[in-house]
């Protein structure tokens, strides 16, 4: 009898330690597992379509990817508030596409909607990815737009900011002549900081951190020591007069467009259109703010953003942002 005492209680013993050594190595592999998700995206490159872009990789790769796109004239880095905000629940990958920031310039100038969906196309293929979630703001929304018509199999859901279906010449030839007048009087600037103060008085509702992290990653410092913008001049001539429906008719997946109260960039006619071509559509406006929602409003786009990513619906299908 007292043998097998000393056998219960050894073997009692030993189990405790067992599962008290198993409790620490669950809260040492929780511990790393929340060290491992990056304060700030990390740099990465990868060549499609024989160029080599650069993207933002802010971890967790477990989860769901989250790919966010640019527009013109932006970078990766536009997203960085957002990437921040999403990364816990997200594999947030945010793309510098063909002609901007890090990525390559195209040789061949090739920078219609479709050329920057043909990347992510190779993008998504060569890392093998799925059940995307997409955010895209001016040129980078109609590429998500395109995206989700043409994969419905791959995009489960897609955020497009403040752009629809349509590029019409006022917008195509606003671009065109501001990137002559840039050429024609030598933009530059003498450093980041000149450039952030004219920045900031264009945009005096955006915070200096968003704005400060466009800046860094916009410009690049020429021979002369002045800094210049990183993109290639040449993208105006893919900034042309655009019409995306035949692919906006293909759309499936839970789709919302987050307009700025101040743009007219997707007039109301082109509203109505949405409602009547993609099953479910939400256009919710963000009162008083232009062309970049999430950089004017965070706070209001994220509370868009949470309910929508959560499949939760607004309290109707169209409407103001509380």
């Amino acid at each position: 009898m007292q043998l097998t005492k000393h056998l219960f209680g050894v073997i009692s013993r030993a189990a405790m330690v067992l599962l008290a050594t198993a409790a620490v190595a669950s809260i040492g592999a929780a511990s790393i597992s929340a060290q491992v998700l990056p304060a700030e995206g990390v740099d990465k490159f990868i060549t499609v379509n024989g160029l080599k872009l650069h993207y933002l990789d802010w971890g967790n790769e477990g989860k769901p990817p989250f790919i966010m796109l640019h527009g013109i004239s932006r970078t990766a880095h536009t997203f960085d508030h957002v990437a921040r905000r999403y990364q816990k629940d997200y594999h947030v990958l945010a793309i510098d596409m063909r002609g901007h920031g890090d990525s390559e310039w195209d040789p061949k100038a090739q920078y219609l909607v479709e050329d920057y969906v043909k990347d992510i196309e190779a993008f998504v293929q060569q890392l093998k990815l799925k059940n995307l979630v997409m955010m895209g703001n001016s040129t980078g929304g109609r590429v998500v737009q395109v995206m989700a018509g043409l994969h419905p199999e791959l995009v489960s859901r897609i955020v497009v900011e403040d752009v629809g279906p349509e590029r019409p010449a006022s917008i195509a030839n606003g671009f065109a002549q501001r990137v002559q007048q840039e050429k024609a009087e030598d933009t530059s600037w003498a450093s980041e900081d000149e450039l952030f103060a004219l920045t900031k008085k264009q945009n005096a509702g955006v915070s200096d951190e968003i704005l400060r992290s466009y800046v860094k990653s916009a410009v690049k410092r020429r021979a002369d020591g002045r800094y210049v913008w990183k993109r290639d001049p040449q993208l105006s001539k893919g900034f042309v007069v655009t019409e995306l429906w035949r692919y906006i008719d293909k759309i499936k997946c839970p789709t919302i467009y987050i307009l700025g109260g101040k743009s007219t960039i997707v007039p109301v006619e082109t509203q109505e259109r949405l409602k009547k071509t993609i099953p479910g559509v939400e256009i919710v406006t963000v009162p008083d703010v232009g062309h970049y929602p999430d950089w004017e409003k965070p706070a209001e786009t994220f509370a868009i953003l949470d309910r929508f990513l959560a499949g939760k619906r607004g309290s109707s299908s169209s409407g103001n942002a509380q």
